[in-house]
């Protein structure tokens, strides 16, 4: 039995909706769920020198959108790949620590205290993970009160970037999970990152603060950061059952283009599963479609990179 989807892969009965997959398509079907064709991406070579890391934040103001998921899982298929991965949790609520299986409340070093105390240097916060080869700096509440108290503070947009700077040449991607808002902290992980990300859901209110947060981008590339680039913008949460679902994603490609990527993250309740596991769904539940994609999404994001020649500046 196959089940024919609206402008997407045939589907089978282990994937009757067509999702997104890492595997050929089938013969003839070769739209992709963005109603694109979907390219083959080619298995990356794994990096025999690691280092300097390409910075990316992760960005977007509406809450629950996947951006710490596509942190997580994203880092954790680029380790697949051969390179070297820093995680930064700068959102207070601590999602991504809790998502690695840390308890953000027990942590007596944060990104906190690398930000505000000249004593306490990244060496000092960085955390290794259940995954050989993905680190993280953790954070907790803690980090909150950084948004008032840097205010005051000289050059206070670039002081993230100062403070990571040390850690840098030691891995090939540092991924930034951003907290829901455009304050402060955020505009600090824009000003020191090479690009950024922005995981966006297939729903209509999703795309309301989009305008926003270009113009946000535009502001931190004019004044702060001029060689920051937009990776792209990120479907997640996608149910191509949906008419709804269909439709937000083609305005999406239709106002972005090719900025937007061609893997798609379907909703699935693995990810919450794994996050309460404390591992990323690439260890929790390998064979799954969202680990799949996710592998997918970090085949297609070193593509565009064009590695090793744009991996870092």
């Amino acid at each position: 039995m196959t089940v024919t989807t609206n402008g997407s892969t045939q589907g089978t009965p282990e994937n009757p909706w067509g999702d997104t997959k890492t595997d050929t398509p089938a013969k003839g079907a070769n739209l992709g769920p963005t109603g694109r064709p979907r390219p083959v991406f080619p298995e990356p070579v794994p990096r025999e020198i690691h280092g300097p890391a390409r910075v990316v934040a992760m960005v977007n103001q509406k809450g629950g959108v996947g951006k710490t998921t596509t942190t997580i899982n994203l880092g954790a298929a680029l380790v697949e790949c051969g390179l070297k991965v820093l995680l930064v949790d700068f959102d207070p609520q601590g999602a991504l620590s809790i998502g690695l299986g840390i308890n953000p409340l027990q942590l007596d070093l944060t990104v906190y205290n690398m930000l505000m105390e000249r004593d306490v240097a990244a060496e000092d916060v960085l955390l290794q993970t259940g995954v050989e080869g993905l680190d993280l700096l953790p954070c907790n509440i803690d980090l909150s009160a950084a948004e008032v108290q840097l205010v005051t503070e000289v050059a206070r947009e670039q002081v993230l970037g100062r403070v990571l700077k040390p850690l840098l040449p030691f891995y090939d991607v540092c991924l930034i999970d951003c907290q829901p808002s455009l304050g402060l902290l955020t505009v600090n992980a824009l000003t020191c990152a090479h690009g950024v990300m922005v995981p966006l859901e297939c729903e209509f209110f999703a795309l309301r603060g989009v305008a926003l947060l270009m113009d946000t981008i535009g502001k931190v590339q004019e004044r702060l950061n001029d060689e920051l680039e937009i990776e792209g913008l990120l479907a997640t949460m996608y149910d191509a059952r949906t008419l709804h679902g269909r439709e937000v994603l083609a305005r999406v490609v239709e106002a972005f283009g090719d900025k937007v990527f061609h893997t798609v993250i379907n909703r699935t309740v693995r990810f919450p599963d794994a996050t309460v596991a404390g591992e990323p769904i690439t260890t929790f539940d390998p064979s799954s479609l969202g680990a799949n994609a996710y592998r997918e999404l970090a085949r297609e994001v070193l593509s565009r990179w064009q590695q090793p020649a744009t991996m870092a500046r």
